[in-house]
């Protein structure tokens, strides 16, 4: 019998505007015209998910760059997201095909994060133009997300759901953090995920203790604290959940790891609203794990965005004191690791929405597996 898959029926996303939006952000930075070269950003912007390709986002228009590998991809593609482009296919250097788009451009913003030293050097030969570094253009427009994107995510979260349902059982059989990790991520390609959001992390035990340590050989053990830090993909958006687990009953003392570990979560969560300093949300959490002498066992930020990437603006840290915005969607995720011992994660991706907060993972929190 086939496994249920989460229902793949996707609201619409409004790629066509995208390009308005970032425009504006163009101006802001003082740029005639801007060269995408980030993947992912042509993506955002096009539709197109080729692997080669630049965008030219000028005043008045949009030009996709790549080669004849993606000529119909890239109508495709284009076409199905409703964006008014044109598409230029080329195996060549595009200097004629930019320059030209060019004419008229006295400020052109590259990408300072994916442009290296030597391409910018060819763009100077190509450009009579001012070349202008840029950061975050597009990204920015990229923290809010519409409902088409917010649909793709939640689907993306409830397909990890159901997968870690139907794999938790299995830790009390003693698997290696490697068989419980393959069969996560068997189980996200058989309900209809396109992949794994990232290398998804199974740690048991004093591995535990190392935050993002990739799955191992070890077996896990009677009594270990399991932290599964995992996602899908749907349509190349991504979700992103930690659960911390027992098999069996742990100490006393890791217990109190995880307990506290779970109170700071749901204390940032609770903070997660429309105006609220990001800041806020990474004080929640780190003052909850400070007060029961943890603080130093905290070594990473309490999260992230999430998107077409997984990690994105914006950051969530004590140093980011921007205020949230309805639409944003982050992580929440505190944890503490006790080298040699154990470790405890709790995270879940959440909306923020005018009321608040919604969370997109639903996977309940209770530590025992058997």
């Amino acid at each position: 019998m086939s496994e249920p898959q989460v229902s793949q029926a996707l609201v619409p996303m409004d790629v066509a505007g995208r390009s308005e939006r970032v425009r504006a952000a163009a101006a802001e930075a003082e740029c005639d015209a801007l060269l995408v070269a980030n993947l992912v950003n042509v993506r955002y912007l096009t539709g197109f998910t080729g692997s080669a390709g630049l965008v030219w986002l000028g005043a008045d228009e949009l030009v996709l760059v790549t080669d004849r590998r993606y000529a119909e991809q890239a109508e495709s593609e284009t076409n199905r997201a409703g964006v008014e482009i044109r598409i230029e296919i080329t195996n060549d250097a595009p200097k004629e095909i930019l320059a030209a788009a060019a004419t008229g451009a006295g400020r052109i913003g590259l990408e300072a994060a994916s442009v290296s030293w030597a391409t910018q050097r060819q763009y100077a030969e190509w450009f009579s133009a001012e070349l202008v570094p840029t950061t975050g253009v597009v990204e920015q427009s990229r923290q809010i997300k519409d409902d088409g994107e917010l649909d793709r995510m939640a689907k993306a979260a409830a397909i990890a759901d159901a997968a870690l349902a139907e794999v938790r059982p299995m830790l009390a059989d003693g698997p290696s953090e490697k068989e419980v990790a393959l069969s996560l991520d068997t189980a996200f390609r058989r309900r209809g995920a396109e992949t794994s959001a990232f290398t998804t992390i199974v740690a048991a035990g004093p591995n535990a203790a190392l935050p993002h340590i990739r799955p191992t050989e070890r077996p896990i053990g009677s009594g270990e604290l399991v932290i599964v830090d995992m996602g899908a993909v749907v349509d190349g958006y991504r979700s992103d959940m930690t659960r911390t687990m027992a098999v069996g009953e742990p100490d006393h003392e890791a217990k109190r790891v995880f307990e506290t570990v779970r109170d700071a979560q749901q204390l940032g969560v609770e903070q997660v609203a429309p105006g609220t300093p990001i800041s806020d949300v990474d004080k929640a959490c780190r003052n909850r794990i400070e007060a029961d002498g943890w603080g130093d066992a905290f070594v990473h930020g309490t999260g992230h965005g999430v998107g077409l990437d997984i990690h994105e603006q914006p950051w969530v840290r004590a140093t980011a004191t921007e205020p949230l915005e309805v639409g944003q969607v982050i992580t929440v995720e505190p944890g503490i690791y006790l080298p040699g011992f154990c470790g405890a994660r709790v995270e879940d991706t959440v909306v923020v929405t005018e009321d608040g907060a919604r969370r997109l993972t639903h996977s309940p929190k209770t530590l025992a597996v058997a």
